[in-house]
């Protein structure tokens, strides 16, 4: 029997969108689908909640849990991994409340900037512990990483893990629908190319019928500039740069030097930056879950449509040769020629029966690419810092990372991030 293995199959919602989504595809029928967690309770309620899309759906798949990952993991060939190393309480809030002391406040800290730096330092052991238990036991499986950093995380288990790894990230998909949605243009018929990296991918093109659809976009846009609306950032970054960015503006705030600034507090108001927005969701998501607990857990015949995420559309067109585009989180194998060679790119990639095929972009936009460097260049630090086990790059990683540079001295960046290492205690590995 098949095997698809869910690392991180506590995250309930997240576990009904993928295997949701492959209990109702055809072409993986049958496949057991293993869940692991380390919490235990999350764990039962997600293997109560399949079970329950399974009877909806009339499903062959078989639904298992599993305590020990290295019986999870054994003989799998697709492994999810969708997990978050020290959670909101105590990491997130730490990630938050101590930068915020020196001044420096952000709105997701998932990627790069103070919070994403320290996410990396505390996951990238955890993952490099399931490389090694995946080259042991299924080294051939194709490995689907949706934890965020995505870009620091995919590279690592690529360069370091010696793992087959895509990285995915549902901002490429929803980018056209949600931007036409907001300026009121159809998108039928629409064709667009996305590359860059990942959270900051660049709307390189976007025709129909062969007619170029930027200059419609930027007169819409600008026009909704003049009013209070939530992608201002984004917007605000197109008109001035030229090209729409995938991710959303509360993320896009934190990328730059130019929103979040202390000497210009009139520019959270102007461009409308939700300032610690992902702790508000967390505290709303765990508050919250007991009444979705009921509705995901205690409904015996749980309905389930398709999502928009890849992981079923990848394992499908591998299973049944029929291919499928997807956009991709891969090593820059001269794929984006004016990034570099080390990066973790974000490009479109073709899928059929022999694996994930990514495809060359040539040179972005000069501009583009300059940006996609400001955040490649903390990425690639993070990436020394935990593989050197050096606190010197730690610091280096913060120094350059744009927001971060903008608004601290390199003296308080280094007393910062020697507060969050001592803060993180063993959450963190054990720098020199």
């Amino acid at each position: 029997m098949s095997k698809i293995t869910f690392i991180g199959a506590g995250s309930s919602i997240f576990a009904k969108n993928v295997l949701g989504d492959c209990m109702g595809t055809p072409a993986l029928q049958g496949f057991e689908l293993a869940l692991y967690d380390i919490d235990l309770q999350r764990l039962s309620d997600s293997e109560s909640m399949l079970n329950n899309i399974k009877r909806s759906t009339g499903s062959t798949c078989t639904i298992k849990a599993y305590s020990d990952r290295k019986e999870a993991l054994r003989g799998a060939k697709y492994v999810v991994n969708a997990i978050q190393v020290g959670g909101y309480d105590p990491c997130t809030i730490t990630d938050f409340e101590i930068p915020k002391k020196y001044g420096l406040r952000q709105t997701i800290a998932d990627t790069v900037g103070i919070g994403g730096i320290f996410r990396n330092l505390r996951t990238i052991p955890v993952m490099l512990d399931f490389a090694d238990d995946i080259r042991e036991v299924c080294p051939d499986a194709l490995f689907l990483n949706y934890t965020n950093p995505m870009a620091v995380l995919t590279n690592v288990m690529n360069t370091y893990g010696g793992i087959k790894t895509i990285g995915l990230c549902h901002s490429v998909q929803v980018c056209i629908p949600n931007l036409f949605d907001h300026l009121g243009i159809d998108q039928s018929g629409v064709q667009a190319k996305i590359a860059g990296i990942n959270h900051m991918a660049w709307l390189l093109e976007v025709t129909k019928d062969g007619k170029d659809l930027y200059p419609e976009i930027k007169r819409r846009a600008k026009e909704k500039q003049l009013e209070s609306h939530g992608d201002m950032v984004r917007y605000e970054m197109m008109l001035k740069f030229g090209y729409y960015i995938t991710e959303s503006s509360e993320h896009n705030a934190e990328y730059h030097p130019y929103f979040i600034k202390r000497n210009y507090p009139e520019l959270i108001e102007r461009f409308q930056i939700p300032l610690d927005e992902y702790p508000r969701r967390c505290v709303d998501q765990i508050s919250g879950w007991e009444k979705m607990r009921d509705e995901l857990v205690s409904n015996k015949v749980l309905e389930h449509n398709r999502s928009h995420e890849y992981a079923s559309y990848i394992l499908e067109a591998i299973e049944t040769n029929i291919p499928f585009k997807i956009g991709g989180n891969v090593m820059n194998t001269g794929l984006i020629t004016n990034l570099p060679k080390e990066a973790c790119v974000e490009v479109p990639c073709l899928v059929d029966s022999t694996g994930v095929t990514p495809t060359y972009v040539g040179d972005l936009p000069p501009q583009c690419a300059a940006l996609n460097r400001t955040n490649i260049n903390t990425q690639l630090l993070t990436i020394e810092a935990a593989m050197t086990g050096k606190k010197d790059h730690i610091y280096h990683a913060a120094m350059l990372d744009p927001h971060t540079a903008a608004e601290l001295s390199m003296d308080d960046i280094v007393s910062m991030c020697d507060e969050l290492i001592a803060a993180h205690g063993d959450w963190l590995p054990k720098f020199k």
